[in-house]
């Protein structure tokens, strides 16, 4: 099942490592004798336990440091194996061939969902639930649990309510950064009257206008009537929806506003849409996307992110509240798994802001973990979007496409991601647009 807000961080993925190794082994091996760094006794020595999830490449690499600690730390043996995308396939062929693995972590509330129903999920123990009672916010636990059972516990989390923009552009065109989506409307304006358009969209994919939409839709309509949305609770026709799309058709439909117009932006995929305002050639002044941007900047276009790339929040609209989107991925323990306490203990360490910190340290990590102290984060920018991740408490809303079927949510060419498309290339009509997307829903959610 392929969702938006994995396909965005696979995306970045790709970009920033150049390559994916699908089923690559990376194993943590127990050092330090038979002491913890604690001083106590390391009491899972000698047993195994593996790992699996989407990570490559860098992200791989550095949640092999989290894994390698855990491993001083009390003795277990663990190996990492990357599913790839298809990680509800991948698992689920594991667990019938009976090579299931301890944990599992899942880059979507859907897939977990699934996991759930399917019965593949143990609960997480009352250890791992009272660590994440301390450590995070209530909304967290919220979206690892099924019907009231707390199964995923959230190690790894997306910010994506960023607003990214090139300084540079700003102080030519005399503009700072919004705060309401009215000033942001106003800028971008000014920004063309001097020459560079105010943003590219990338519209290749849908994943991006649906975080457009969802961003859009929280601050105006609220958290209460997202939740509602999100679970189909009511239709996409519902007057909310038709107002938020109303209101992202102003900046859709305005060319000026639009690096190369709705056409323009259909032909610009992700990576393509940061390049063109940080690359060597700018043609727009600001790319929207999540905290991922930077490490684009950083990685990729050899920019410095900070000096040569900033970001403000996505700022409110209609007096709404500033919205923060999120997305992340979950250790879930498999009851397939041959190793249940060494997997639970796992879990419980990665609830702890220690074992966040060691990725925090790394770069490219942001925690929902509320205790992470805030100079683990690897660069001020990271640590911006880490505290506003966290400030926001129980505020935040997980991606809608995220919670959504496959079909509606995460498919390219259909659903959500095909309707936001055509809605780019022609805003004229928000209401039969609502009409379109209620349509689409009613079949994926039947199915």
């Amino acid at each position: 099942m392929r969702h938006p807000s994995a396909r965005q961080q696979r995306i970045a993925r790709t970009a920033i490592s150049g390559a994916a190794v699908l089923g690559l082994a990376l194993t943590a091996t127990a050092c330090g004798g038979n002491v913890s760094p604690g001083g106590g006794k390391q009491e899972l020595s000698g047993q195994s336990l593996t790992v699996a999830g989407v990570w490559t490449g860098v992200e791989q690499k550095n949640f092999k440091r989290v894994l390698d600690a855990f491993s001083e730390k009390t003795g277990a043996k663990v190996t990492f194996a990357s599913t790839g995308d298809n990680v509800s396939t991948v698992v689920g062929s594991q667990i019938e061939g009976g090579n299931a693995p301890d944990v599992v972590m899942v880059p979507q509330v859907g897939v977990l969902q699934q996991f759930a129903k399917k019965g593949w999920l143990a609960p997480l123990s009352k250890e791992v639930d009272a660590q994440a009672g301390k450590n995070y916010a209530q909304v967290w636990k919220d979206y690892g649990t099924v019907g009231k059972t707390y199964y995923g516990l959230y190690f790894k989390a997306s910010h994506k309510s960023t607003v990214w923009y090139s300084p540079d552009a700003f102080a030519q065109a005399g503009v700072k950064p919004a705060a309401t989506y009215q000033e942001l409307l106003k800028s971008g304006r000014t920004l063309s009257d001097s020459g560079v358009p105010a943003f590219s969209v990338a519209g290749e994919a849908g994943w991006p206008l649906t975080d457009w939409f969802e961003n859009i839709y929280l601050s105006q309509a609220g958290g209460e009537k997202y939740d509602k949305l999100a679970t189909h609770k009511i239709p996409w026709t519902d007057p909310s929806v038709v107002k938020a799309l109303t209101t992202l058709g102003k900046l859709f439909g305005d060319k000026n506003l639009v690096a190369g117009g709705g056409s323009g932006a259909l032909r610009t995929d992700f990576p393509e849409s940061v390049q063109q305002v940080f690359g060597p050639e700018p043609k727009a002044a600001m790319v929207y996307e999540g905290d991922f941007v930077g490490a684009l900047v950083k990685d990729e276009l050899k920019k410095e992110v900070g000096k040569d790339a900033k970001f403000f929040p996505f700022p409110s609209v209609d007096g709404g509240k500033a919205p923060v989107v999120s997305g992340g991925d979950a250790a879930v323990v498999l009851k397939a798994g041959k190793n249940k306490k060494a997997a639970m203990e796992l879990v419980k360490y990665l609830a702890t802001p220690e074992a966040a910190g060691i990725w925090a340290k790394a770069g490219g990590y942001i925690s929902p973990n509320k205790n992470v102290p805030a100079g683990d984060y690897h660069d001020q920018v990271t640590r911006k979007a880490a505290q506003s991740l966290t400030a926001a408490g129980n505020t935040v809303r997980f991606d809608m496409s995220d919670q959504a079927p496959a079909a509606f949510g995460g498919t390219q060419g259909a659903g959500e991601w095909k309707v936001l498309q055509d809605f780019l290339r022609n805003p004229s009509d928000p209401k039969a647009t609502a009409g379109r997307l209620e349509a689409a829903a009613v079949k994926a959610y039947r199915n």
